[in-house]
């Protein structure tokens, strides 16, 4: 029996699925004599409440008595399978309940399931696998699909969705104008009406993130824009920014993971169509306050302080502007090939482009902002002046006393 509010969504392939077992019998399929019964499996269903709880039901067959029974299920991009006992019903119908509150389970992922029984005579006997995508069902979600993009939103007008897809369109084309991906695989972008409700869905997934999320591997893409007079710009600067993640994703593969931080960030928010306006600001106040971050400290991650976050964003996209101007886009995907081939920050950069990343530093300065390195470095180098200085003072000035005192012990003889 469906649990009361929940719901239930079984992927079509789960369908096609089950109807092949259960025709199986009426299209006169026999199974050759070598191969023991099957496992019927029928009657599916997976309800859920999400970021609660699963419930999975089904009903189990075979021409031998069942002993025992278990489900089998997993993230798709997960290793780990959950295996389950299940408690077999006189008809053969069986439910197991998954506390997704406790055990999280990434939002919109897609679950792979099956069922496996112990026969009789000690055979083990699996189904086929079914699926499910674990969408967070708390919101009524509206859809537009163009190709292999669907955009999903559940607050706001149809124009309001046009727009989302849109700008998820023209931030796919510019990756793509960047980026050789093989193939157009499905690719989803929710949209939340407040950044609350996101933080909400990805806490219980167990990811909770500040603004927008994308998740490469599964191609989902959540961002946070209320309907509104700024939609569009929201819009247009979140949904690519989220998207450039998946595209690289999807060009690198698992090579991915090894992107510096800088280079994953300044090539998102270089795909932004309506970049934000502050981090030139942000840029100037720390250029002229001497408070810029090393580009070489940003590889691993950003800063936990939120404004020095902000300024890590504001510098990484200007200095992937600066490389894919100077070094056009041959040089920035041979940067992504580089680090993506495992060398760390400084051999990456030397390999891809020739020049060592403090060097490049020093030169994106020079030219985004104005810099004079020679007074930049003089300053740099100031500290370590006075440290000199003091040093050397001191012996000469003992030197100079001691001749002083000299002189006057020769007068007074």
């Amino acid at each position: 029996m469906q649990p009361p509010s929940a719901s239930c969504i079984l992927h079509p392939v789960c369908l096609i699925l089950l109807s092949l077992t259960v025709a199986a019998s009426t299209l006169g399929f026999t199974r050759p004599p070598q191969v023991p019964p099957g496992l019927d499996v029928s009657n599916i269903g997976v309800y859920y409440t999400f970021g609660q709880q699963i419930t999975f039901t089904a009903r189990l067959t075979s021409s031998i008595p069942i002993t025992q029974a278990a489900i089998s299920f997993r993230d798709i991009n997960e290793q780990n399978t959950r295996v389950e006992p299940l408690v077999l019903n006189p008809d053969g119908s069986v439910s197991y309940q998954y506390d997704a509150s406790q055990k999280n389970i990434r939002p919109f992922a897609t679950i792979l399931f099956s069922y496996q029984a112990t026969l009789a005579d000690g055979e083990t006997v699996t189904s086929g696998l079914f699926n499910f995508k674990y969408e967070d069902n708390r919101f009524p979600w509206k859809s537009l699909v163009q190709d292999s993009l669907t955009v999903h939103w559940y607050e706001g007008n149809d124009a309001f969705g046009q727009a989302a897809l849109e700008a998820a369109r023209i931030g796919l084309q510019n990756m793509s104008t960047l980026l050789p991906v093989a193939s157009p695989a499905p690719l989803d972008v929710y949209v939340y009406s407040t950044s609350g409700n996101l933080q909400n869905a990805l806490a219980l997934g167990g990811s909770p993130w500040i603004a927008g999320h994308a998740d490469p591997a599964l191609g989902v893409v959540l961002v946070a824009a209320a309907p509104g007079d700024a939609q569009t710009i929201e819009l247009q600067r979140q949904i690519p920014h989220e998207l450039a993640r998946v595209m690289l994703y999807r060009s690198l593969g698992v090579g991915y993971a090894h992107l510096p931080a800088w280079l994953n960030e300044g090539i998102a928010s270089m795909n932004e169509l309506n970049p934000n306006p502050d981090y030139a600001i942000a840029l100037q106040a720390a250029d002229a306050s001497d408070a810029l971050i090393p580009i070489s400290d940003l590889c691993a991650s950003f800063p936990a302080d939120s404004g020095r976050a902000f300024l890590a964003y504001a510098e990484s996209g200007s200095f992937v502007r600066y490389l894919r101007d100077t070094y056009g886009s041959t040089g920035l995907v041979a940067l992504t090939r580089a680090y993506a081939d495992g060398l760390d920050c400084d051999l990456g950069a030397t390999r891809a482009v020739g020049s060592p990343l403090n060097q490049l530093d020093a030169r994106w300065r020079e030219s985004a902002l104005g810099q004079n390195m020679m007074s930049v470095a003089m300053r740099n180098l100031s500290p370590y002046l006075l440290i000199l200085g003091l040093i050397l003072i001191v012996p000469i000035t003992g030197a100079v006393i001691m001749s002083i005192q000299r002189r006057r012990d020769a007068r007074a003889k």
